[in-house]
């Protein structure tokens, strides 16, 4: 599969490598401490839970060509980087390195992964729908991570990543809606999930 067809525009491509680099930037400007022992699982199952993201738009892009997923796998790889940022800055492993598409070191993950693959391969509806749960997922388990830690500069990346998951769910339910299917939430509350799908897009990456 050649993948190289997925790339979002230059301007995106641009604004993404700017905004990680601007992050880069900003965690150098700040003393690090220690991890705790929650906060270094998180860093390293986000690492590759945005990975799961990332690979499986790809792979459903090339199967079905919509739109929201070659667009939304060059966001999740700029949601991978952000969190290589943090792990770099901590001296942590990266659990993605050399790893290829569809391939995680995390049992748990690879069977999401595969999974995930599986019933968006289905049809487009279940493509989209697999695109919600992703998102809706993203945003649980970033809450929870956030709320424990208290570094400012993790809960910053965490709260960057979760805006642009909270758009990349708009956009999938947008699809959604086209395509006259439906889904009920498993990760957030059904009033959660309507408030998010159904608020103005917001300013992010």
């Amino acid at each position: 599969m050649n993948h190289q067809t997925n790339e979002p525009p230059m301007s995106q491509r641009a604004h993404r490598l700017a905004h990680v680099a601007q992050t880069r930037a900003a965690l150098a400007a700040i003393e690090s401490g220690t991890l705790t022992e929650h906060e270094r699982a998180d860093l390293l199952r986000m690492r590759e839970e945005e990975k799961v993201a990332r690979d499986v738009y790809l792979q459903l892009y090339d199967r079905w060509g919509i739109r929201p997923f070659g667009n939304i796998s060059g966001s999740e790889q700029a949601h991978m980087d952000m969190i290589l940022l943090l792990l770099e800055r901590y001296g942590l492993p990266d659990p993605a390195q050399g790893l290829a598409i569809g391939r995680f070191n995390d049992p748990a993950l690879q069977s999401l992964h595969d999974d995930l693959l599986a019933r968006g391969r289905q049809s487009q509806a279940e493509a989209v729908r697999v695109g919600l749960l992703v998102e809706e997922l993203d945003i649980f388990d970033l809450r929870v991570a956030a709320s424990r830690t208290g570094k400012p500069e993790i809960l910053a990346v965490y709260a960057d990543l979760e805006r642009g998951s909270r758009n990349h769910l708009r956009a999938f339910h947008r699809w959604m809606r086209q395509l006259g299917t439906s889904y009920t939430p498993t990760h957030l509350s059904a009033g959660d999930f309507d408030t998010i799908a159904r608020a103005a897009h917001e300013s992010c990456h």
